[in-house]
């Protein structure tokens, strides 16, 4: 494309968005801010930001959330607004560190007893949120609901190997898995591992006794043995924490954490200029330069592990055809939506995994930009003609612009693209329905490890549920990923995750678009607050600062 059709094609991307957003209600815009990344970029693999001044105790630290959580049950669904709340509430046998090494948690130890089984020595003197105590029957019933069919987690294939939770004394546990499992550590610090009061797990499986869903209250008073209690949660507005002045470890030093649901980003921005909120998420590309150059408050750019992507659903017609996937795959301009949209803050995807995460391969060649062939697949595949379709996402301006980008571009292979956007929680209900044509994701890949990058988005065992809501399967694909659970050997796994890929670039399944940046903006009033490459809020360090 030449610099000055570059020109014509951004521009009308730039009204284009401008009109959806404003008849979406959304206050942020799409401005694009005249200042580039490279002005904006001292504060570049920056995980922690610190305030100025002397450290205070006790405040109200307030969070502008863009999407509301779905669920505050661990064994829920996958999505980063209900993590990010679970994280705070409650907590698993092992955690990992900024550097993402597997360090202590509620286990003080382990060992592997054999290649398939593992021992741990319980953390004594821990108390749930409602009094009861921590100990390794507290294990046991966290464990096995995640994998009790009648729970039906989303979650359950990341703990499905473990064939046995045994309790040896009160403080020392034995897991065991189907088969030898090397990342089996890794998985227990998935927040499905969370260990949730048995008080609580008896109380929802008495309510699904009586007709209620999995999940119920649990999510609707959800204890752990975190350095955070909940205390209400108000769906649409708010979601508010206070400090377990009980917890085992080093006390959280503010009173109340708030997640306030802001959707607008213009509305969060100005919330934190304002004081009304000391952290925001989502910050838009746009807006990084300003909040930088401000004196309230900085921007924390932090590298991802995501992917970000478009899915077809290959339930739907055309889109089970792999070279209408292909065609369409084919007209996306990955640079040009990261340099358009995201003003940089992000990296081109060539498939699934990040340069972060465990069997990412350099070598992969993903689909590239090319028009021509796009038209030449779609005559193959009898729709030279084009035809209808829809995309759906969830009201994040990003996504947005990228939909609309979408929209006008597959013009040229005569698709008419209708772009509909909605609440994130009902996006994922929907999506779950299987009513859509494409659809917008991102998965986090919150383990940083093939398998939890693979796994979940494209394994036949989990087609329907977010993120798999392509349904895609594939014998060979699935094969594949089932012998990465079970090959202990690093380099052969690595292997096996590069031919996985090789695979679903040629299925095509998803639009491999980038994987992000994650942009938080932090006010000077606080210090102690870090994002890891999950885009997981860590919140036990924060203090007000004079």
């Amino acid at each position: 494309m030449g610099k000055s059709n570059k020109k014509w094609f951004f521009a009308i991307i730039l009204l284009l968005s401008m009109i959806l957003a404003a008849c979406a209600g959304d206050g942020s815009g799409s401005d694009k801010d005249s200042k580039s990344k490279d002005n904006t970029n001292d504060n570049k693999d920056k995980a922690e930001e610190k305030g100025t001044g002397e450290p205070i105790e006790g405040g109200d630290l307030v969070i502008a959330a863009h999407s509301d959580a779905s669920t505050m049950d661990p064994a829920g669904s996958n999505d980063v607004p209900s993590s990010n709340i679970q994280f705070n509430i409650f907590e698993n046998l092992v955690k990992r560190d900024a550097d993402n090494n597997l360090i202590p948690s509620l286990a003080e130890e382990w060992e592997a007893i054999d290649e398939t089984t593992y021992e741990f020595k319980l953390r004594e003197g821990v108390k749930f949120h409602d009094g009861e105590i921590f100990n390794a029957d507290a294990v046991k019933a966290s464990l096995d609901r995640i994998l009790d069919p009648k729970v039906a987690s989303s979650k359950y294939n990341t703990f499905e190997m473990i064939s046995n939770v045994e309790v040896v004394d009160d403080y020392t546990v034995r897991i065991t898995t189907e088969y030898p499992f090397s990342p089996i550590i890794t998985h227990l610090t998935h927040g499905g591992g969370a260990i949730i009061s048995p008080k609580s797990i008896e109380a929802d499986y008495a309510a699904m006794e009586k007709g209620e869903d999995a999940g119920s209250v649990i999510s609707q008073n959800p204890v752990g043995t975190g350095y955070f209690k909940f205390e209400s949660w108000a769906p649409g507005s708010e979601v508010k924490l206070v400090r377990n002045e009980e917890y085992w470890d080093k006390l959280a030093h503010v009173d109340t954490v708030t997640f306030k649901i802001v959707p607008e980003s213009g509305t969060r921005k100005a919330d934190l200029e304002r004081g009304f909120a000391q952290v925001i998420e989502h910050v838009q590309p746009n807006e990084v330069a300003v909040i930088n150059d401000s004196d309230h408050a900085k921007i924390i750019q932090t590298p991802s592990t995501a992917l970000t992507f478009i899915g077809f659903n290959l339930n739907k017609p055309p889109f089970d055809d792999v070279k209408v996937r292909r065609a369409v795959s084919m007209m996306v301009n990955k640079q040009e939506v990261i340099d358009g949209v995201y003003d940089g803050f992000a990296i081109p995807a060539e498939g699934p995994l990040a340069p972060k995460s465990f069997g990412y391969s350099p070598d992969l060649k993903g689909i590239e930009y090319d028009v021509e062939e796009a038209k030449k697949l779609m005559k193959e595949a009898g729709y030279e003609d084009g035809f209808k379709a829809s995309i759906w996402t969830n009201d994040n301006p990003q996504r947005i612009d990228i939909a609309v980008l979408l929209q006008d571009t597959l013009k040229e292979l005569n698709i008419e693209i209708t772009v509909e956007q909605m609440e994130f929680g009902a996006y994922l209900e929907k999506l779950r329905a299987g009513e859509h044509n494409m659809f917008m994701l991102s998965w986090s890949n919150s383990l940083a490890d093939g398998d939890n990058g693979l796994f979940s988005l494209f394994h036949s065992s989990v087609k329907g549920v977010p993120p798999n809501a392509t349904w895609y399967g594939s014998p060979v694909v699935d094969d594949l990923l089932d012998g990465g659970r079970h090959e202990s050997d690093p380099d052969k796994r690595a292997q096996i995750y590069k031919e996985a890929q090789e695979e679903l670039v040629k299925d095509a399944p998803l639009i491999f678009l980038n994987h992000p940046e994650y942009l938080t903006g932090v006010s000077n009033s606080i210090t102690g607050f870090s994002v890891d490459t999950s885009n997981i809020l860590h919140l036990r360090d924060v203090q007000f600062v004079k």
